[in-house]
């Protein structure tokens, strides 16, 4: 027997639809790439993203083509998450810290129709455009004010012209809500990105998850303010949640130093912000020597790494805001936990809060989770062991796009790579990784694609790369190198050989040479080893 209700789909067009029905008259306020500071309503927003559908369509995006965009946080890329995935398209958001190469390699991989870019990286899309064969179409995302007197990309057009030759009768189709609505690349494998291709139903639970009480709890009274860039996973689900719930939106565009993120945080009463470590340490250096305060934010939310238990204190005790742990991942669309307090936890000795913070929470509803051995057998939850932590889940994919690499499941989990410990309240915490691949502010770095290039050098015989802490980006990639016998190579050498070959963030910061590198019975370096042979090393900081 059937239950007896009705069959609406879980489409991303139904989350705006009801942020202008019910929350019309809220805010989305936007620090543009003009310099202005921009304002718009849910309604406004609304009738500009069927207005973009539309215009999209004129230009013969159809079903299922995927839509790239290059931009910060702002209101036109918000518009664009919703007339992109809701006309039936698939947004993909490309990351411009990538090396030009690579950029243009996942824009093809994705077999990118449209590409829309703010005038920042203008120079960048005119780098790849000739690379770009698919693309049929570049938009600049301002007015005609601001578009470049001289371009190298052909027919480039104007986002806001394109906006004002379409009419506002755009329907939003039903179809499908399995249909795939957006795409992330992640460098967090080793060799090319792979792409998470999100469904409208796996965001639309993701969107409701994140709002829970015990997740990123929110609603109507908040003003969200997301430092996490819409292209770093879809700004963790945010320009979502906040149209579900109707909070107000506020969006730094590309001004993320301490002084204009805590000029917006209070001159908007940001109560709620979402970023990475390294973008806080920059706030909190600012507040800290300018004696300021944070009037109205009262929690913000860390994740992409680990949060350092002394930026903790720094919120929490220096300034009165609540730091919300969370991990996740792009497989994860991405939030797999939230640190919150079950009850009575609040009063426990400080010790032991900090202790329970500083993990990285427990599993949000849709998402469950296990660890297990080198058998494969589930290990138990009791704050001791460590196995490899394994998800599944409604928002969690079960496979890369085009199946690059074949399915990641094992078993239907899916495998995180991350070593974890889970204590008997649920609550994990990552103690390892089995990638080798390094984070650093909250970006992946691929440890092969840095050794390839330095095995490339001529004295160079064998190279690994390994993760060094950092006070600052918690990670940074070290090489460690073996030389050919009789060869010679300085440190500075290796680390200018890395010019022009990769995005220049992801160049080692230092180079130690040794007189051999452990390798295992198959022949592979023994990289936990060098973990361990380096676990002391301290990068120098110049």
């Amino acid at each position: 027997m059937l239950g007896l209700m009705m069959q609406q789909p879980l489409l991303i067009s139904s989350l705006l639809v009801h942020a202008e029905r019910h929350h019309g008259e809220q805010e989305i306020v936007s620090r543009r790439v003009e310099g202005d500071l921009h304002r718009q309503t849910f309604r406004e927003l609304a009738s500009r993203s069927r207005r973009m559908a539309q215009a999209l369509k004129t230009l013969g995006v159809a079903d299922s083509e995927r839509v790239g965009t290059l931009a910060w946080n702002g209101h036109r890329h918000m518009e664009l998450y919703y007339a992109v995935s809701g006309m039936g398209a698939v947004l993909h958001t490309l990351n411009p810290r990538l090396h030009p190469e690579q950029l243009a390699w996942i824009a093809n991989h994705a077999e990118d129709k449209v590409l829309c870019f703010d005038m920042t990286f203008h120079p960048l899309v005119e780098a790849v455009a000739a690379h770009l064969p698919q693309v049929r179409h570049f938009i600049a995302m301002t007015d005609r004010a601001h578009m470049p007197a001289t371009s190298k990309i052909a027919n480039l057009l104007c986002y806001e012209e394109l906006m004002e030759g379409a009419a506002d009768g755009f329907e939003w189709p039903q179809f499908d809500e399995n249909h795939a609505s957006s795409l992330c690349y992640t460098s967090g494998t080793t060799g090319n990105p792979k792409g998470a291709l999100y469904s409208h139903r796996s965001t639309v639970l993701h969107t409701y998850a994140a709002a829970l009480p015990d997740s990123l709890n929110l609603s109507a009274r908040d003003v969200v303010l997301p430092v996490v860039p819409m292209f770093h996973v879809n700004a963790w689900g945010l320009p979502y949640a906040a149209c579900m719930v109707g909070a107000k939106l506020v969006f730094p565009g590309p001004h993320l130093d301490g002084k204009s993120l805590h000029d917006l945080f209070e001159g908007e009463k940001v109560t709620l912000s979402a970023g990475v470590p390294t973008v806080w340490q920059g706030l909190l250096g600012y507040v800290h020597a300018n004696q300021l305060r944070f009037s109205t934010m009262n929690r913000t939310v860390i994740g992409g790494s680990a949060c350092p238990p002394a930026m903790m204190k720094a919120f929490q005790d220096g300034y009165g805001v609540h730091v919300l742990h969370a991990w996740g991942m792009t497989e994860l669309s991405p939030l797999g936990t939230a640190c919150v307090f079950k009850a009575g936890q609040d009063e426990l000795p400080a010790a032991q809060r900090d202790a329970i913070q500083a993990k990285q929470g427990r599993a949000i509803f849709g998402i469950d989770m296990k660890i297990v051995g080198d058998d494969g057998q589930e290990l138990p939850w009791d704050g001791k062991a460590s196995g490899e932590l394994m998800v599944r889940g409604p928002w969690v994919i079960t496979e890369y796009l085009k199946g690059e690499g074949g399915s990641p499941l094992r078993d239907g989990w899916f495998p995180t790579g991350d070593v974890a410990m889970i204590d008997p309240q649920g609550f994990m915490q990552i103690t390892d990784r089995s990638k080798d691949v390094i984070k650093s502010g909250g970006e992946w770095i691929g440890s092969i694609d840095l050794e390839n290039i330095a095995m490339a050098h001529p004295a160079v015989a064998m190279a690994a790369c390994i993760a060094a802490h950092h006070p600052k980006w918690d990670e940074r990639p070290l090489l460690v190198v073996m030389k050919k016998p009789g060869a010679e190579v300085t440190r500075e050498e290796l680390i200018a050989f890395y010019e022009g070959k990769i995005a220049k963030w992801w160049t080692p910061d230092d180079v130690v040479f040794v007189d051999a590198i452990p390798l295992g019975a198959t022949g592979k370096m023994q990289k936990n080893k060098l973990r361990d042979q380096f676990k002391d090393y301290r990068l120098p900081t110049a």
